[in-house]
């Protein structure tokens, strides 16, 4: 009986907070993301590695956005490690005035930065589809060349 009670009492408290209407900054940052999505490409903020040709990676600002020890461990030549949930944060050290491009893993909390980001006003803004692992599969610096390359039969 007294469990029941306060499972009750907690699912009164979260019905009540998750009910309050949203602060004004609340709705700023909900206006912006949606206005965000009116108008964003489908696929418009991700790259895959095969689409950037060897001398192609120099432009880039690339944002390695998993955590210290596996940006210690491999990481694509060049690139900074910020963890995706320090890109707002550490936003100041994300140029605007050059293509920047946002790898994790797999590409799934990178697409959170990259998201984060763009909302924030970077529409520099781009995510290595499949992250680090499609990368490394397909020939890292060398995909765009592999994927063109001819094929022998």
């Amino acid at each position: 009986m007294r469990r029941s009670l306060l499972t009750a009492s907690l699912l009164a408290l979260v019905v009540q907070f998750t009910s309050l209407p949203a602060s004004a900054e609340d709705k700023a940052a909900l206006d912006a993301m949606e206005s965000y999505l009116d108008f964003v490409d489908y696929g418009g903020a991700t790259i895959f590695p095969e689409q950037i040709p060897r001398d192609d990676w120099k432009k880039f600002f690339v944002v390695d956005a998993r955590d210290k020890e596996q940006f210690a461990n491999e990481h694509i030549p060049g690139a900074v490690n910020i963890e995706w949930r320090r890109a707002l944060t550490e936003r100041s050290r994300i140029p605007k005035d050059k293509p920047v491009l946002l790898y994790c893993n797999t590409g799934s909390l990178s697409a959170q930065a990259g998201f984060a980001l763009r909302v924030a006003g970077y529409e520099n803004v781009r995510i290595l589809q499949g992250g680090f692992a499609e990368w490394k599969a397909k020939g890292g610096m060398d995909a765009a060349e592999k994927a063109t390359a001819a094929v022998k039969h």
